[in-house]
């Protein structure tokens, strides 16, 4: 019986507009696949029989078909098929189609080489070497084939982040930090790159790995907090931010995640809010600086936390939970009479 994952890389929904655009082969092409899915006795070899033979009548969809024909290879465990599928159609040289089809062509590149990462790391886990110096002559061509092809694909914008990944856990491997660090800083500060908090996220995973300053994880986690303010790293920012004596910006940080319901049953989220409020009224300035952050949220932030409902919920669920929040719940809005704080409230 098909996986549901084939399953659904194969189902095809063809809307009358879709028939009208594709040409007689793809209809050809389209059509005998589904049909092969579909048919209880169909074998891998008559998936390639049709692969082989579509490709063979034109260029116009030659790289597609090489890239499905190895997802396909893939999902049935054929690794070192699927590599070899990529790589020959990597080395075509129809440059008019190649042209037109330059997005494929990068995709063909970029799960090659992820497949010479796969290949490396199996070999890293087989290998009996003693140290770094004496891997296998082959450990070496996997992962020199899968970085020439990932610098190759990293200079087109987009995210690819399982690739960035894959080209990372190589070049810490060889202890090549300049070029691991440069990596993932063009991903992440490249403004031809999409915005995204995975990027941020990759470098200061990497950063902290390496014993980087506070002060350089605080950067990197200042733009994350732009990007995704209820990102799990922001606790680590809070905390970063309290040691380096920013309260003030902490409480927002910590504020901006419980603006987020699925934060607001979290106990961490919660202890790390009162441990800021806590140096807070050491500090001084604490009626002003939670004037601030709640004057926009003061309208409907008892009713994302303080109710009665919650009380009741937390009480029986979370005590600890409730014990933080009371004396958070008259700090934070402390001109609003709340039934959260009222011990009946809970019952």
């Amino acid at each position: 019986m098909k996986g549901s994952e084939e399953r659904r890389r194969y189902e095809t929904i063809v809307s009358r507009s879709d028939v009208i655009e594709m040409g007689p082969m793809q209809l050809i092409w389209r059509m005998g696949i589904e049909i092969l899915h579909h048919h209880p006795n169909s074998t891998l070899d008559d998936y390639n029989n049709i692969y082989e033979r579509i490709k063979h009548s034109g260029v116009k969809q030659y790289l597609k078909l090489c890239l499905e024909q190895s997802f396909h290879l893939l999902l049935t465990g054929r690794f070192h098929d699927a590599k070899q599928t990529l790589a020959l159609a990597e080395s075509w040289r129809h440059e008019t189609a190649r042209v037109a089809q330059k997005k494929v062509v990068t995709l063909i590149v970029a799960y090659r080489s992820l497949l010479d990462y796969i290949m490396w790391c199996e070999k890293k886990e087989t290998s009996d070497a003693d140290f770094k110096g004496s891997e296998p002559k082959a450990m070496h061509n996997h992962f020199r084939q899968a970085s020439v092809g990932l610098k190759e694909v990293f200079q087109n914008p987009g995210v690819w982040d399982p690739f960035i990944l894959s080209y990372i856990d190589m070049l810490e491997f060889y202890d090549d930090q300049e070029e691991a660090l440069k990596v993932l800083n063009h991903y992440a500060y490249d403004n031809a790159f999409p915005h995204n908090p995975n990027a941020h996220l990759y470098l200061y995973q990497y950063l902290q790995r390496h014993d980087a300053s506070p002060r350089t994880l605080l950067k990197v986690l200042k733009i994350l907090h732009s990007l995704l303010p209820s990102h799990p790293l922001m606790i680590d920012y809070c905390a970063l931010l309290l040691k380096s004596g920013k309260t003030k910006k902490a409480l927002g940080v910590a504020v901006d995640m419980l603006d987020y319901a699925c934060w607001s049953k979290n106990l961490d989220v919660w202890k790390t809010l009162a441990s800021i409020a806590e140096k807070l009224q050491t500090e001084g300035d604490l009626k002003e600086t939670v004037c601030k952050v709640m004057c926009n949220r003061i309208d409907w932030w008892p009713a994302l936390h303080f109710t009665t409902f919650h009380a009741a919920q937390d009480q029986r669920e979370q005590p600890e939970l409730r014990r933080l929040k009371v004396p958070l719940a008259r700090l934070l809005c402390p001109d609003m009479t709340l039934r959260y704080c009222q011990t009946e409230a809970a019952t």
